[in-house]
């Protein structure tokens, strides 16, 4: 890993959407929007913000996955988000979060991902639900020509899982720990130099899950962390 003792690595800057996040939860505020008001659409937003319509688009996604707004398809007045309740507390913490991971230590993420995505792939198992997305992700890895492509699937694959566990929360603490993980995970492909050990882990998660395998799929979840990032010595657990 590029810090090897676990010590927190400091961006120059916040990655774009975080930073939309946030703008839109100050809009949102400032604005005194209600349940039922749209928000611009996403040129205008970008354009707003200064920021490209992808970052606007995947803050969006976020917040849908809150349940703070819909996202409707199409053009012309209907097309847009809409605001479908106020952002509480819950919300404010989480937004904070997104621009706060950048202190985080790789032993903090690792450790939290550990907790988050063993449950989840034990309840994905248990519902049989998100196959298609985590296949679409497994394909694009073996295609995957850098460091950088792969982990790109490879952060959808996981994202996969969070979000066939049926809870919109813990997805969208996964969505949040994208900036973290992306750092750690390249270093981790960079170390190992070769992807075919990640992607058998991957493919036995995958597969405990598409059988409904709860217990297989959270012990392959450990192993396949274990193997990207190993504790350092003399960790215990």
């Amino acid at each position: 890993m590029s810090e090897p003792g676990g010590q927190a690595q400091h961006p120059a800057r916040v990655r774009a959407f975080e930073g939309v996040l946030a703008r839109i939860e100050e809009r949102i505020a400032a604005d005194g929007l209600t349940v039922g008001d749209r928000l611009p659409g996403e040129r205008q937003l970008a354009e707003q913000l200064g920021v490209s319509r992808s970052s606007v688009r995947e803050a969006l996604r976020v917040l849908e996955s809150l349940g703070v707004v819909s996202s409707q398809v199409g053009r012309g007045p209907d097309a847009g988000a809409v605001l479908t309740s106020r952002p509480g507390s819950a919300l404010t913490g989480l937004l904070r979060l997104h621009l706060g991971l950048a202190t985080l230590s790789m032993r903090e993420v690792v450790d939290t991902r550990l907790m988050i995505e063993q449950w989840s792939a034990e309840h994905a198992a248990r519902s049989r639900t998100g196959l298609e997305a985590m296949a679409q992700a497994l394909g694009a890895m073996d295609a995957a020509r850098s460091p950088e492509e792969f982990v790109e699937h490879d952060i959808a694959f996981h994202a996969a899982i969070a979000e066939a566990s049926g809870n919109r929360l813990t997805s969208a603490i996964m969505q949040a720990l994208r900036g973290a993980v992306q750092r750690f995970a390249i270093d981790a492909v960079v170390r190992l130099g070769d992807t075919g050990d990640l992607q058998a882990d991957h493919r036995r998660i995958y597969g405990a899950i598409r059988d409904g395998d709860a217990a297989t799929a959270v012990e392959a979840i450990a192993v396949h962390l274990e193997r990207a990032y190993p504790p350092p010595a003399g960790r215990l657990g």
